[in-house]
């Protein structure tokens, strides 16, 4: 097997230690480093394979005039658009197989450009002290990155930190190696939903959208998963999305951290692609079940899944302010849009018995996104629950016309 080149991204100025321990680490493994130095200021006390002169003048300018911004912020930034065109061009050249970042937050801030600059199903990896932090907005996170945390890593190396670095340099060769080029041989479909316990549509669409020879993609709206959706939708990878879950649509909207982003919902119609969408899961905002809830919502009607996640409903006035920014992301669509108002429920913990039941808040949603329908947006309701199998059907008539007339591409 041809030995796999990993790039290894950091300021080899201040980091200088901890570069070379990581390319060792890569050559003991069988692979083959590259280390790329991103720092600005200073000059690294080895020979890097890519330096900061090169990072500047693949965007036309120089260490000299970065240096010259005066500013840290401003400084990195602009390596860190360097840096990812250059690796971008590194891996269309054929040169690179994976890619490997540390450091701290100025560094985690440039190894997300970087790693946004590879496309999908290219390994990944950026090691920092601020991993997993909601310092990080779900929108700068690749949906196929891994980080690690770098325990011990802020100032000199040690043995917490060499062990993390090790592990990592480990796991980005061991991707690599495993890695295969993404084919995509079935058009592919991309779904939101939440699990089956709250959501269900998917358990009776998957097996229908294989027969007609698509590929179906589910998506957890629990943050994340929306944030990939809609990183694929924007490169345009897919034949058409059934976007029924809008969680973190609600999320964003109420202040909630299991959000995925301002452009949720966006990115598809944006891009010309065909979207089925339905307003799953619309009566709740998310909160850690570790937190206390915000005084407004204390003593709403809430639902604790477990110990991470509880849902708390909204009331009618929420209800309207959350249609009119719903609303307002569908009307930038360039694609084929339709809207399908399940009338007897959005989630199954509001079916009747259950301890979200109440229709008549629910129905003033409804209301509000009928009153403010747009033109370029078809609205249907349906005398149905979310969960039932009338919604899939329905689903799946609308889906058959839009292959009949072309609008979806097989």
């Amino acid at each position: 097997m041809k030995r796999k080149t990993i790039l290894i991204v950091g300021t080899a100025d201040t980091k200088s230690d901890e570069l070379l321990f990581m390319k060792n680490c890569i050559e003991a493994q069988g692979g083959t480093p590259k280390v790329m130095d991103v720092g600005v200021l200073g000059d690294p006390s080895f020979t890097v394979d890519y330096s900061k002169h090169d990072v500047a003048k693949i965007i036309d300018t120089t260490n000299k005039a970065i240096i010259a911004l005066g500013d840290e912020n401003k400084a990195m930034t602009k390596t860190a658009e360097g840096a990812s065109k250059l690796v971008s061009h590194l891996y269309g050249e054929g040169k690179i197989d994976g890619m490997i970042a540390l450091g701290g937050t100025m560094g985690t801030d440039l190894a997300l450009d970087v790693a946004s600059s590879l496309p999908f199903g290219v390994p990944k990896y950026v090691v920092s002290t601020i991993s997993f932090s909601h310092l990080i907005p779900p929108e700068r996170i690749s949906p196929d990155l891994s980080m690690m945390l770098w325990s011990g890593g802020l100032y000199g190396i040690n043995k917490i930190c060499k062990s993390v670095l090790r592990q990592a340099c480990g796991a980005v060769l061991g991707a690599a190696k495993a890695s295969q080029k993404l084919k995509i041989d079935k058009p592919l479909i991309a779904m939101s939903s939440l699990g089956k316990s709250a959501l269900k549509y998917m358990v009776y669409l998957k097996p229908e959208l294989e027969k007609r020879g698509f590929e179906l993609v589910v998506f957890h709206t629990t943050g994340q998963g929306g944030r990939a959706l809609e990183w694929l939708a924007s490169k345009k990878r897919f034949a058409a999305v059934l976007d029924f879950s809008l969680q973190e649509v609600v999320n964003d909207v109420f202040n909630s951290i299991v959000t995925s982003g301002k452009d949720r919902l966006e990115n598809t119609g944006l891009n010309g692609i065909p979207q089925i969408i339905a307003p799953g899961s619309i009566n709740i905002v998310d909160i850690p079940t570790w937190q206390k809830p915000p005084k407004k919502l204390k003593d709403r009607p809430s639902h604790v899944h477990n110990r991470l996640i509880s849902s708390v409903v909204l009331d009618k006035k929420e209800l309207k302010k959350l249609a009119k920014k719903i609303t307002q992301k569908i009307a930038k669509t360039k694609g084929k849009t339709k809207l399908l108002l399940p009338l007897k429920g959005v989630l199954e913990w509001d079916r009747k018995g259950r301890e979200l039941y109440d229709p008549e808040t629910l129905n003033v949603f409804f209301k509000e996104m009928k009153s403010l329908n747009t033109p370029n947006i078809e609205i249907e309701e349906i005398n149905c629950h979310i969960n039932d199998q009338i919604f899939a059907d329905r689903v799946l008539d609308v889906f058959d016309d839009w292959i009949e007339k072309g609008i979806i591409l097989k």
